[in-house]
């Protein structure tokens, strides 16, 4: 069963996370129609929803609840230039 976001969709940052929750679609009007330059706002639209889905798709890391190194720098020293 596919599954669309019809409602909430204010901007293409809010596309993009719907897409990265594994959303097949999202339905955009408002946000289009009323923006200053509507022809540019659906071409953001566009990309957001691409990144979106390409990001779902390759596998989101896990978040943590802190940083973690990943690259050892303890006895090394710091090169500055």
């Amino acid at each position: 069963v596919p599954m669309v976001v019809d409602a909430g969709i204010g901007s293409p940052r809010d596309a993009v996370q719907a897409m990265e929750m594994g959303y097949d679609a999202v339905l955009v009007n408002s946000a289009v129609a009323l923006a200053h330059d509507p022809v540019a706002m659906a071409g953001a639209f566009r990309l957001g929803i691409q990144a979106g889905r390409i990001a779902y798709d390759a596998g989101i890391m896990a978040k943590q609840d802190m940083a973690v190194a990943t690259t050892p720098v303890t006895g090394k020293p710091f090169l500055l230039s």
